[in-house]
């Protein structure tokens, strides 16, 4: 899972920044313009309430689901939010693997404790 997590990250990355960038060239970081564009249609409203929407929700995600597993650095993660959540939540999801496999063979390694109880 962890090749897929990483591919739809790049994924994720490289169809976002494909469409803004060259809107950022021709407008330069217009913010008025920007929001203007972006409700300028009921459909583009829709599209940018998803994604504030998923965005706010994948936020919930990583610091709950970080935190109950004892993750380090949910900044790096968080912070790859401004690129949008199709980049946070699959690279989140790598890290979570990533996580989970060091944890688990850690836990392979440990001695029973005494009486059996794990």
């Amino acid at each position: 899972m962890q090749i897929i997590y990483i591919l739809l990250s790049i994924v994720g990355t490289v169809l976002p920044i494909s469409q803004f960038v060259p809107w950022l060239s021709v407008h330069g970081l217009n913010i008025p313009l920007l929001l203007q564009q972006a409700t300028s249609s009921n459909i583009a409203a829709f599209a940018w309430a998803d994604v504030l929407v998923s965005g706010i929700v994948v936020i919930v995600f990583i610091v709950a689901e970080g935190r109950r597993l004892g993750m380090c650095r949910l900044w790096l993660p968080l912070s790859c939010i401004v690129v949008g959540p199709s980049l946070a939540l699959p690279f989140f999801l790598f890290l979570r693997e990533r996580h989970l496999a060091v944890v688990g063979s850690n836990n392979l390694l440990r001695p029973a404790s005494p009486g059996g109880a794990a």
